[in-house]
C-alpha cells in the first residue's frame, strides 16, 4: 500500500504538475485511509504493516466514509479527504493494481449550508428609519420599496418586476400580485403601515421621477426608468451603513428577516412557505432552525436555571 501511495504522489507532481500543498495534503489524507485499513484487516493499528491494495473494495471504502462521517472533521476536511481517495483508486485502476475502481461510486458529501443571517427587529426599524430622514423623492421611493421588501418577504427580481398593475391599495386590506420563480402567481397581503408608505410615493415621489414619462414600473429611478437590482442594491447598502449595521446586508437579508420574524410571532411554517413562494416546504423550514435558536437564547438569557454556576 506504502509502495503505491508513494507511486501516486510522484505521478500527481510530475505528471499533474499539483503543488507541493497537495501533494501534502494527498500523502496526510492517505496516510489517514491506511491506519484505518489496517486496523480493519487486522494486520495492526497504524503502527505495523499496512494492508495489500487488493484488500481495497467497496466495503472497505464505505466503511472508511462512514467513520469519517462520525468524526469531527468539517464536510470540507472530508469532501477533500474521499476526493485523494477516488484519485488514489482511479490511479490504481489504470495501473492494473486493481481490477476495477471501487471508489468510482464515491459521493463527496454536500456541505451544509449557512443558516441565512436576518437582520434583528431593532435594526430592521433603523433601516427603515434611514430613508425618512429626508424628503426627496429618491427617499420617499426606497422608504416604500424597504418597507415593501420586509413586509412582503419577495425577492429583488421580483420587487423590481412589479408594476402598477401589481399593487392593490384600495380596498383595504391590500395585497400585492407577485410573479416569482417558474412564472408562479402569489398574492401577499400588505399591511396598512406598508400601504401608506407606498401611497405617499405614489402621489408625491413618482410623478418627480417620471417627469411625465410613460412607464408601467412602480418603482423607477431618476431618470424614469424601471429601478434595477443594482440600483436597488446600492441604495441599500447605503442605508444599511447609515444605520450602523455591521453585518452584511442584501436584498435577501430582508426577505430572511420576514421569514424568520414572521415565525417568531407565530406565524405556520405552512403560511410562511406560501408567502414567500417556496415549492418545497424543506427550504422554508430553514427558517424554524433560526427561530428555534432565538428561543434557545432567550431562554438561556432569561430563565435562573439555563446558565451553569
Amino acid at each position: 500500500m506504502r509502495e503505491n501511495i508513494e507511486s501516486f504522489l510522484h505521478y500527481m507532481s510530475a505528471e499533474r504538475g499539483s503543488s507541493l500543498n497537495t501533494i501534502a495534503a494527498y500523502r496526510n489524507d492517505l496516510a489517514g485511509f491506511t491506519e484505518y485499513a489496517s486496523g480493519r484487516s487486522g494486520n495492526g493499528d497504524g503502527a505495523g504493516g499496512a494492508p495489500a491494495v487488493g484488500a481495497i473494495d467497496r466495503e472497505l471504502l464505505g466503511g472508511y466514509v462512514r467513520w469519517l462521517g462520525g468524526r469531527s472533521y468539517a464536510p470540507a476536511t472530508v469532501s477533500r479527504k474521499i476526493a485523494a481517495l477516488r484519485s488514489f483508486c482511479g490511479f490504481l485502476a489504470d495501473c492494473g493494481e486493481l481490477a476495477g475502481d471501487p471508489a468510482a461510486t464515491l459521493e463527496l458529501p454536500r456541505p451544509r449550508k449557512p443558516l441565512p443571517k436576518p437582520l434583528t427587529t431593532a435594526e430592521v426599524d433603523a433601516l427603515l428609519h434611514q430613508p425618512q430622514r429626508q424628503d426627496t423623492p429618491e427617499a420617499i421611493r426606497d422608504h416604500a420599496l424597504l418597507e415593501l421588501m420586509y413586509g412582503t418577504g419577495m425577492r429583488v427580481t421580483e420587487v423590481v418586476s412589479l408594476d402598477l398593475g401589481s399593487l392593490h391599495l384600495d380596498p383595504r386590506p391590500g395585497y400585492v400580485r407577485c410573479v416569482g420563480k417558474g412564472a408562479k402567481e402569489r398574492l401577499i397581503p400588505v399591511g396598512d403601515g406598508i400601504l401608506d408608505a407606498v401611497a405617499r410615493y405614489l402621489d408625491e415621489a413618482r410623478p418627480a421621477l417620471l417627469r411625465a414619462r410613460a412607464q408601467p414600473a412602480l418603482f423607477v429611478n431618476r431618470r424614469g426608468d424601471r429601478l434595477t437590482r443594482q440600483g436597488l442594491w446600492t441604495a441599500l447598502k447605503g442605508y444599511a451603513r447609515k444605520a450602523g449595521i455591521a453585518s452584511h446586508v442584501t436584498p435577501h437579508t430582508l426577505r430572511h428577516s420576514f421569514a424568520t420574524h414572521m415565525l417568531r410571532g407565530g406565524a405556520s411554517v405552512r403560511d410562511v412557505q406560501e408567502l414567500l413562494g417556496h415549492s418545497n416546504v424543506s427550504t422554508t423550514q430553514v427558517y424554524t432552525r433560526i427561530a428555534d435558536s432565538h428561543l434557545q437564547e432567550a431562554y438561556e438569557e432569561a430563565h435562573p436555571r439555563a446558565r451553569a454556576g
